[in-house]
């Protein structure tokens, strides 16, 4: 029997008084890029970072693959935080030798094919980087592992247009079909053609999580519209 690739049981986080997550369950599957998506403060990079294992749940269990998060959750799961994971002393080629060393799973060839395709040069001081080439950066270095769960925190947030097909293209050319992929983002008219389900989190709770598809066939609009919708009431 295969297991979610991720799966939350009644899972809550808790800063103090303050409600971050409010009883989540969910499964996702391999397969999927799915779209995890809110407005600011509504509990998605907490959700992330607990999916992630670098935030404990104040109540209920998170699996990855079957495994508690922990040791070997973080083994097979890639994260790509909305701030660089880069140090201003690295050119290009720095950084995927950073992430080769670090990670038993990172793919070399995946990477130089992803730099490619980015049009990312290996000699280029990271400084020197645009905000769109620097998030192109820290995707290839995300996706270049051969994870099974990639967590995708606001990748397009900040970048010109270009740099955001460029971004969305090569998260779909490059993810792995055995793999489950996690984008979270506020920026949903941009993304969601790339989006096979959403999960809509708003004020701590996942109030839907639905297919794509299911979405522009039973509520007759865009996943955008929907979301507009919700988030007015």
């Amino acid at each position: 029997m295969s297991h979610p690739i991720l799966q939350f049981s009644s899972v809550s986080k808790r800063y103090g008084s303050k409600t971050a997550l409010q009883d989540v369950s969910l499964q996702v599957g391999a397969g999927k890029i799915i779209g995890l998506l809110g407005s600011n403060g509504s509990g998605k990079t907490t959700l992330m970072k607990i999916a992630a294992g670098l935030l404990q749940p104040s109540s209920g269990t998170v699996r990855v693959c079957g495994e508690p998060v922990g040791v070997k959750s973080k083994a097979v799961t890639s994260f790509m935080p909305d701030k660089p994971l880069t140090e201003p002393w690295m050119r290009v080629r720095d950084a995927i030798a950073f992430y080769r060393d670090f990670y038993p799973d990172f793919d070399l060839a995946k990477a130089r094919d992803m730099l490619a395709f980015m049009q990312l040069n290996e000699r280029d001081k990271v400084t020197s980087l645009s905000k769109g080439m620097n998030e192109r950066l820290q995707l290839t270095l995300a996706l270049s592992r051969n994870a099974r769960l990639y967590l995708l925190d606001e990748p397009i947030g900040g970048v010109d247009p270009v740099a955001r097909e460029k971004i969305l293209d090569a998260i779909i050319q490059f993810y792995s079909e055995d793999s489950g992929l996690i984008v979270s983002t506020h920026l949903i008219r941009d993304i969601e053609r790339i989006f096979d389900e959403v999960l809509l989190i708003k004020n701590g709770r996942l109030i839907l999580h639905e297919q794509v598809d299911a979405i522009r066939t039973n509520h007759d609009k865009s996943v955008d519209d929907l979301f507009k919708e919700v988030y007015a009431e």
